[in-house]
C-alpha cells in the first residue's frame, strides 16, 4: 500500500509539474523579427503556432516588448541608414505607427529601462534613449565608435553596455555625480551646477564583436568575437578578465539562462547552438540546430527552452534545455533574426 502511495504521489507531482510547464506557456508568446517577409509574427508559447504577422517596415532586426507590457517595438537598420522605429500592438495585433528617430538612423540593439527605451545607433555612432508614452526621443549619449550594435542597461539603471562591432570595442557607460571645477579666488559655483553625468569607458576586445550577454548577477559580460574567441568582461571593474578560444567562429548572439549555469552562442557559419558551463567556461554540448548559421536566442523565463532564429534556413529552432535537444522548428516566416518573450 506504502509503495502503491507514493506512485500516486509521484504520478501527481509530474502531471503537477507538467500543468505547471503549459500553463506558463500558454500565458507567454514568443516574437520573431522576420526580415524578409517585413513581419512580426507573434507565435503561441503552448501550441508553437502563429497567431498573427505584423508588418513592421523596411529591414527589421531587434524587438523588445514595451514598458506598457501591452507594445512591440522594432528596430528598422538598414545598414545604418534608417530612422524609425516599427511600433505593434500586441494585444490587438496590429501595426501602429512607426516612431521617427531623426536626426539618429540605424537603430538595431533595444532594451527597456524604467519606462524608457534605450536604442543603439550605429550610422550616429551614438545610443538613443525613447519616450515611448510621448514618441520621441528624449536623450542621446554620443559613443564615437563604429557600428555600435546592442545595448544593455542594468537593472539600477547605473550602468549602460554597448557593443560595438565595427571597432572591436565595448562601451561602458556609468552615470556620476559630476561637481563644477572650483577656481581660487573665483566665486563658489551654486549647488544646483552638481550633476548626474555619463562617463564612458572603452574596452578592447575583438574585431566584429557584436552580440553579448551579462550575467544575471550583472558581474560578467560574454562578448563573441568574429574570431572564435570569446571576451569576458569584470563588469566592476571594466576591463577584459579572460579570452576564452571557444571555437565559435562568427559568434552573433549571446544568453545566459535565467540561472546563470549556462551561456548558449549561436556563430553566422556554424550548424550548432553551442553551451558553456558559465563557472568552468567550458563548452558542455553542441546541439545541432541548422545548416547555414544562427542569430537570434531568446530562453523562455522559466528555463526551460531556448528559441534560435536560423535566418538562413528560415524557421525558428527549439530547443529543450533540460534534454540539450532540438525539439521543434517554428515557421515564423523568411529570415527570422530578432526574438523577444511576450508574457501576456
Amino acid at each position: 500500500m506504502k509503495i502503491l502511495q507514493r506512485a500516486v504521489i509521484a504520478a501527481m507531482v509530474c502531471v503537477g509539474g507538467v500543468a505547471a510547464n503549459a500553463q506558463e506557456n500558454s500565458q507567454g508568446a514568443l516574437l520573431v523579427v522576420t526580415k524578409q517577409s517585413h513581419a512580426l509574427a507573434i507565435v503561441d508559447g503552448a501550441t508553437l503556432q502563429v497567431l498573427a504577422r505584423v508588418p513592421i517596415g523596411e529591414d527589421p532586426h531587434e524587438v523588445v516588448v514595451g514598458p506598457d507590457g501591452r507594445t512591440a517595438f522594432v528596430s528598422n537598420y538598414g545598414e545604418m541608414t534608417l530612422h524609425t522605429l516599427a511600433v505593434v500592438d500586441l494585444v490587438g495585433q496590429k501595426a501602429l505607427p512607426a516612431i521617427d528617430i531623426s536626426p539618429l538612423r540605424g537603430a538595431h540593439g533595444l532594451a527597456v529601462h524604467d519606462g524608457k527605451i534605450w536604442f543603439t545607433a550605429g550610422g550616429s555612432k551614438a545610443l538613443g534613449v525613447l519616450d515611448p508614452a510621448a514618441g520621441r526621443v528624449e536623450s542621446v549619449l554620443g559613443v564615437g565608435q563604429e557600428n555600435t550594435h546592442m545595448v544593455w542597461v542594468s537593472r539600477d539603471g547605473m550602468k549602460v553596455v554597448a557593443s560595438n562591432a565595427g571597432s572591436g570595442t565595448m562601451s561602458i557607460f556609468d552615470r556620476v555625480m559630476v561637481t563644477p571645477t572650483v577656481v581660487p579666488g573665483a566665486p563658489q559655483p551654486p549647488a544646483s551646477y552638481t550633476r548626474l553625468e555619463w562617463k564612458q569607458t572603452l574596452v578592447p576586445v575583438g574585431m566584429g564583436a557584436e552580440g553579448f550577454a551579462v550575467s544575471p548577477d550583472e558581474r560578467e559580460v560574454w562578448v563573441g568575437n568574429a574570431d572564435g574567441t570569446i571576451s569576458i568582461l569584470d563588469l566592476a571593474a571594466e576591463k577584459v578578465e579572460a579570452t576564452l578560444a571557444a571555437d565559435v567562429r562568427g559568434a552573433n548572439r549571446l544568453k545566459f539562462t535565467p540561472d546563470g549555469k549556462l551561456v548558449l552562442v549561436t556563430t553566422h557559419t556554424g550548424k550548432d547552438l553551442v553551451a558553456f558551463d558559465a563557472h568552468t567556461r567550458a563548452v558542455t554540448k553542441r546541439i545541432p540546430i541548422e545548416e547555414r548559421g544562427a542569430s537570434g536566442i531568446q530562453v523562455q523565463p522559466d528555463g526551460s527552452r531556448a528559441f534560435i532564429a536560423c535566418p538562413r534556413d528560415h524557421y525558428v529552432a527549439v530547443v529543450d534545455l533540460r534534454t540539450m535537444a532540438m525539439v521543434a522548428k517554428i515557421d515564423a516566416g523568411r529570415e527570422p533574426d530578432g526574438l523577444a518573450w511576450w508574457s501576456r
